[in-house]
Protein backbone atom coordinates (compact mmCIF):
# COMPACT_ATOMS: atom_id res chain seq x y z
CA UNK A 1 0.00 0.00 0.00
CA UNK A 2 1.78 3.35 -0.82
CA UNK A 3 1.17 5.86 1.85
CA UNK A 4 1.67 9.89 1.08
CA UNK A 5 4.52 11.77 2.15
CA UNK A 6 2.17 13.44 4.38
CA UNK A 7 0.96 10.17 6.09
CA UNK A 8 4.33 9.16 6.89
CA UNK A 9 5.26 12.36 8.03
CA UNK A 10 2.27 11.99 10.25
CA UNK A 11 3.23 8.51 11.21
CA UNK A 12 6.61 9.73 12.37
CA UNK A 13 5.60 12.33 14.55
CA UNK A 14 3.71 9.88 16.76
CA UNK A 15 7.07 8.74 17.88
CA UNK A 16 8.28 12.55 18.73
CA UNK A 17 9.25 13.54 22.47
CA UNK A 18 6.44 16.29 22.15
CA UNK A 19 3.71 13.20 21.96
CA UNK A 20 5.57 10.93 24.49
CA UNK A 21 5.62 13.94 26.82
CA UNK A 22 2.03 15.35 26.47
CA UNK A 23 0.98 11.37 27.56
CA UNK A 24 3.40 11.38 30.74
CA UNK A 25 2.13 14.68 31.51
CA UNK A 26 -1.74 14.31 31.27
CA UNK A 27 -2.06 10.69 30.28
CA UNK A 28 -3.03 12.00 27.20
CA UNK A 29 -1.62 13.76 24.06
CA UNK A 30 -4.23 16.24 21.98
CA UNK A 31 -1.06 15.97 19.41
CA UNK A 32 -1.26 12.35 19.02
CA UNK A 33 -5.24 12.83 18.36
CA UNK A 34 -4.42 15.04 15.53
CA UNK A 35 -2.21 12.83 14.09
CA UNK A 36 -4.10 10.08 14.04
CA UNK A 37 -6.79 11.65 12.72
CA UNK A 38 -4.28 12.49 9.48
CA UNK A 39 -3.55 8.76 8.74
CA UNK A 40 -5.93 5.60 7.67
CA UNK A 41 -4.83 3.75 10.85
CA UNK A 42 -8.39 4.55 12.49
CA UNK A 43 -10.06 2.54 9.78
CA UNK A 44 -7.60 -0.21 9.97
CA UNK A 45 -7.64 -1.18 12.55
CA UNK A 46 -10.09 -3.24 14.64
CA UNK A 47 -13.17 -1.76 16.83
CA UNK A 48 -11.74 -2.96 20.60
CA UNK A 49 -7.94 -1.43 19.62
CA UNK A 50 -5.96 0.13 22.07
CA UNK A 51 -3.77 2.97 21.64
CA UNK A 52 -0.84 0.83 22.07
CA UNK A 53 -1.69 -1.08 18.93
CA UNK A 54 -2.08 2.16 16.68
CA UNK A 55 1.37 2.91 17.62
CA UNK A 56 2.38 -0.69 16.81
CA UNK A 57 0.20 -0.25 13.54
CA UNK A 58 1.87 3.15 12.71
CA UNK A 59 5.56 1.62 13.38
CA UNK A 60 4.63 -1.50 11.36
CA UNK A 61 3.92 0.90 8.20
CA UNK A 62 7.27 3.03 8.75
CA UNK A 63 9.23 0.00 8.89
CA UNK A 64 7.96 -0.80 5.68
CA UNK A 65 11.03 -0.40 2.44
CA UNK A 66 10.99 3.17 0.95
CA UNK A 67 9.08 4.63 4.35
CA UNK A 68 11.90 3.80 6.93
CA UNK A 69 13.19 6.90 9.53
CA UNK A 70 15.72 7.28 11.75
CA UNK A 71 13.38 5.85 14.46
CA UNK A 72 12.95 2.75 12.36
CA UNK A 73 16.60 2.25 12.60
CA UNK A 74 16.80 3.40 16.47
CA UNK A 75 13.78 0.77 17.47
CA UNK A 76 15.98 -1.86 15.41
CA UNK A 77 19.43 -1.42 17.19
CA UNK A 78 16.68 -0.94 20.74
CA UNK A 79 15.13 -4.42 19.85
CA UNK A 80 17.85 -6.59 18.38
CA UNK A 81 20.80 -5.52 20.23
CA UNK A 82 20.37 -3.98 23.35
CA UNK A 83 17.04 -5.83 24.62
CA UNK A 84 17.76 -8.85 22.31
CA UNK A 85 21.63 -9.65 22.82
CA UNK A 86 21.80 -7.58 26.03
CA UNK A 87 19.65 -6.67 29.15
CA UNK A 88 18.84 -3.37 30.52
CA UNK A 89 19.88 -4.78 33.71
CA UNK A 90 23.52 -5.51 32.23
CA UNK A 91 23.61 -2.67 29.85
CA UNK A 92 22.76 0.74 29.49
CA UNK A 93 21.95 2.98 26.28
CA UNK A 94 22.98 6.58 25.32
CA UNK A 95 21.25 8.62 22.56
CA UNK A 96 22.24 11.56 20.58
CA UNK A 97 26.10 10.97 22.25
CA UNK A 98 27.93 14.20 21.83
CA UNK A 99 31.29 13.76 21.17
CA UNK A 100 32.83 16.91 19.54
CA UNK A 101 30.84 18.59 17.07
CA UNK A 102 28.92 15.10 16.15
CA UNK A 103 26.40 12.97 18.15
CA UNK A 104 26.55 9.24 18.08
CA UNK A 105 22.51 8.25 17.27
CA UNK A 106 23.15 5.31 19.89
CA UNK A 107 26.00 4.06 22.61
CA UNK A 108 25.55 0.54 23.84
CA UNK A 109 27.23 0.33 26.84
CA UNK A 110 27.83 -3.23 28.73
CA UNK A 111 31.29 -4.51 29.07
CA UNK A 112 32.81 -2.01 26.55
CA UNK A 113 31.29 0.58 24.25
CA UNK A 114 29.98 0.57 20.49
CA UNK A 115 28.63 3.58 18.71
CA UNK A 116 25.80 3.11 16.27
CA UNK A 117 25.52 6.19 13.12
CA UNK A 118 22.41 5.60 11.49
CA UNK A 119 22.38 6.39 7.96
CA UNK A 120 18.54 5.27 6.41
CA UNK A 121 17.75 5.76 2.97
CA UNK A 122 16.50 9.21 3.08
CA UNK A 123 20.08 10.26 4.73
CA UNK A 124 22.95 11.46 3.24
CA UNK A 125 26.52 10.06 3.91
CA UNK A 126 28.11 13.41 3.65
CA UNK A 127 29.31 13.72 6.88
CA UNK A 128 29.98 9.86 7.74
CA UNK A 129 33.72 9.99 7.61
CA UNK A 130 34.12 12.85 9.99
CA UNK A 131 31.47 11.32 12.29
CA UNK A 132 32.79 7.36 12.81
CA UNK A 133 36.34 8.96 13.26
CA UNK A 134 34.63 11.21 15.93
CA UNK A 135 33.56 8.52 17.46
CA UNK A 136 36.62 6.28 17.50
CA UNK A 137 38.34 8.51 20.23
CA UNK A 138 35.83 7.89 22.66
CA UNK A 139 34.12 4.21 21.97
CA UNK A 140 35.70 0.78 21.67
CA UNK A 141 33.98 0.06 18.74
CA UNK A 142 32.11 1.74 15.98
CA UNK A 143 28.92 0.77 13.64
CA UNK A 144 27.38 1.92 10.93
CA UNK A 145 23.64 0.95 10.65
CA UNK A 146 22.32 1.63 7.03
CA UNK A 147 20.13 0.24 4.21
CA UNK A 148 20.68 -1.84 1.16
CA UNK A 149 20.53 1.27 -0.60
CA UNK A 150 23.92 2.67 1.13
CA UNK A 151 25.57 -0.21 1.59
CA UNK A 152 28.65 -0.75 -0.61
CA UNK A 153 29.26 2.90 -0.48
CA UNK A 154 29.46 2.58 2.98
CA UNK A 155 31.59 0.02 3.41
CA UNK A 156 34.38 1.75 0.83
CA UNK A 157 33.64 4.78 3.05
CA UNK A 158 34.60 4.02 5.94
CA UNK A 159 37.55 2.61 7.71
CA UNK A 160 38.10 -1.34 7.96
CA UNK A 161 37.68 -1.02 11.96
CA UNK A 162 34.16 0.37 11.38
CA UNK A 163 31.39 -2.51 11.63
CA UNK A 164 28.82 -2.05 8.78
CA UNK A 165 25.02 -3.06 9.48
CA UNK A 166 21.94 -4.04 7.04
CA UNK A 167 18.42 -3.19 8.50
CA UNK A 168 16.92 -5.67 5.81
CA UNK A 169 13.47 -5.93 4.40
CA UNK A 170 12.51 -8.48 7.46
CA UNK A 171 13.71 -6.10 10.05
CA UNK A 172 16.83 -7.75 11.21
CA UNK A 173 20.52 -6.08 11.77
CA UNK A 174 22.55 -8.47 8.91
CA UNK A 175 26.45 -8.16 9.86
CA UNK A 176 28.13 -7.25 6.41
CA UNK A 177 31.60 -6.41 8.37
CA UNK A 178 32.21 -6.83 11.76
CA UNK A 179 33.70 -3.59 14.19
CA UNK A 180 36.71 -4.15 15.33
CA UNK A 181 36.82 -3.33 18.82
CA UNK A 182 39.71 -1.37 20.05
CA UNK A 183 39.75 0.53 23.54
CA UNK A 184 43.64 2.02 23.04
CA UNK A 185 42.31 3.72 20.12
CA UNK A 186 40.48 6.06 22.13
CA UNK A 187 41.41 9.19 23.26
CA UNK A 188 41.72 10.10 27.05
CA UNK A 189 41.10 13.75 26.28
CA UNK A 190 38.00 12.92 24.10
CA UNK A 191 36.97 10.86 26.60
CA UNK A 192 37.18 13.75 29.35
CA UNK A 193 35.49 16.39 26.57
CA UNK A 194 32.53 13.48 26.94
CA UNK A 195 31.63 12.68 30.62
CA UNK A 196 30.32 15.17 33.23
CA UNK A 197 32.03 16.56 35.98
CA UNK A 198 30.98 14.07 38.29
CA UNK A 199 31.81 11.12 35.99
CA UNK A 200 35.33 12.31 35.32
CA UNK A 201 35.83 12.89 39.59
CA UNK A 202 34.44 8.92 40.24
CA UNK A 203 36.95 8.04 36.79
CA UNK A 204 40.05 9.38 38.48
CA UNK A 205 39.04 7.79 41.87
CA UNK A 206 39.83 4.53 40.15
CA UNK A 207 42.96 5.67 40.25
CA UNK A 208 43.17 7.23 43.21
CA UNK A 209 43.83 10.58 41.84
CA UNK A 210 41.73 13.62 44.18
CA UNK A 211 39.44 16.05 41.91
CA UNK A 212 41.41 18.75 41.40
CA UNK A 213 40.23 22.05 44.06
CA UNK A 214 40.46 24.82 41.64
CA UNK A 215 37.71 27.24 40.87
CA UNK A 216 35.01 26.31 38.40
CA UNK A 217 36.47 28.51 35.69
CA UNK A 218 39.91 26.33 35.91
CA UNK A 219 38.67 22.92 36.44
CA UNK A 220 38.56 21.70 32.76
CA UNK A 221 41.75 22.97 32.19
CA UNK A 222 43.29 21.31 35.29
CA UNK A 223 41.44 17.75 34.32
CA UNK A 224 42.77 18.25 30.71
CA UNK A 225 46.41 18.40 32.09
CA UNK A 226 45.56 15.01 34.50
CA UNK A 227 43.91 12.82 31.77
CA UNK A 228 46.50 13.57 29.06
CA UNK A 229 49.49 11.53 31.22
CA UNK A 230 46.42 8.29 31.61
CA UNK A 231 46.49 5.43 29.41
CA UNK A 232 43.81 5.55 27.07
CA UNK A 233 42.21 1.70 27.03
CA UNK A 234 42.60 2.04 30.76
CA UNK A 235 40.67 5.56 30.80
CA UNK A 236 38.24 3.95 28.38
CA UNK A 237 37.55 0.89 30.87
CA UNK A 238 36.91 2.99 34.03
CA UNK A 239 34.11 5.41 31.85
CA UNK A 240 32.19 2.61 30.99
CA UNK A 241 32.22 1.68 34.82
CA UNK A 242 31.22 4.77 35.58
CA UNK A 243 28.59 5.67 32.89
CA UNK A 244 26.83 1.87 33.49
CA UNK A 245 26.63 3.30 37.37
CA UNK A 246 25.63 6.85 36.90
CA UNK A 247 23.59 6.08 33.45
CA UNK A 248 21.69 2.89 34.72
CA UNK A 249 18.35 1.77 33.22
CA UNK A 250 18.09 -0.84 35.31
CA UNK A 251 14.80 0.84 36.88
CA UNK A 252 13.36 0.94 33.32
CA UNK A 253 13.71 -2.81 32.62
CA UNK A 254 10.26 -3.82 34.17
CA UNK A 255 8.45 -1.08 32.32
CA UNK A 256 9.77 -1.84 28.95
CA UNK A 257 7.70 -4.98 29.36
CA UNK A 258 4.68 -3.76 29.60
CA UNK A 259 4.76 -0.64 26.68
CA UNK A 260 4.07 -1.33 22.97
CA UNK A 261 6.75 -2.78 21.83
CA UNK A 262 7.11 0.26 19.13
CA UNK A 263 7.22 2.47 22.32
CA UNK A 264 10.23 0.76 23.71
CA UNK A 265 13.12 2.76 21.95
CA UNK A 266 11.58 5.93 22.23
CA UNK A 267 10.53 5.82 26.01
CA UNK A 268 14.64 4.81 26.69
CA UNK A 269 15.80 8.11 24.87
CA UNK A 270 13.46 10.43 27.40
CA UNK A 271 14.15 11.32 30.86
CA UNK A 272 10.68 10.85 32.68
CA UNK A 273 10.33 10.51 36.40
CA UNK A 274 7.86 7.82 37.51
CA UNK A 275 4.60 9.16 37.24
CA UNK A 276 5.16 9.89 33.58
CA UNK A 277 6.16 6.59 32.46
CA UNK A 278 2.95 5.01 34.10
CA UNK A 279 1.09 7.45 32.82
CA UNK A 280 2.18 6.77 29.10
CA UNK A 281 1.91 2.83 29.99
CA UNK A 282 -1.76 3.55 31.23
CA UNK A 283 -2.79 5.85 27.93
CA UNK A 284 -1.29 3.31 26.00
CA UNK A 285 -3.79 0.37 27.21
CA UNK A 286 -6.92 3.02 26.60
CA UNK A 287 -8.82 2.31 23.54
CA UNK A 288 -8.10 4.07 20.36
CA UNK A 289 -11.14 5.48 20.14
CA UNK A 290 -10.24 7.66 23.18
CA UNK A 291 -7.51 9.31 21.43
CA UNK A 292 -9.75 11.24 18.89
CA UNK A 293 -11.35 13.16 21.94
CA UNK A 294 -7.97 14.45 23.10
CA UNK A 295 -8.03 16.63 20.08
Amino acid sequence: MNVSSAELASLSRMFSSAVLRELGKRGQSALLGRLLAQTRIPSALSPDATVGDAFNHAFATLSRLGNRDEYVYRAAITQKILLGHHSLRTASMLSEARVGMCKADVVVLNGTSTAYEIKSERDSLTRLSNQVTSYGTVFAAVNVVTSAKHVQQVLHQVPSDVGVLVLSRRFTLQTERAAVADPSRTSSLAILDFVRADEAAAILRAFDIAMPQVPNTRLRSRLKDIFEGLDPALVHGEMVRVLKEKRSQKAAAELMKSLPWSLRAAMLTLKMDRVSEHNVRDAALLPVSAAFAWR
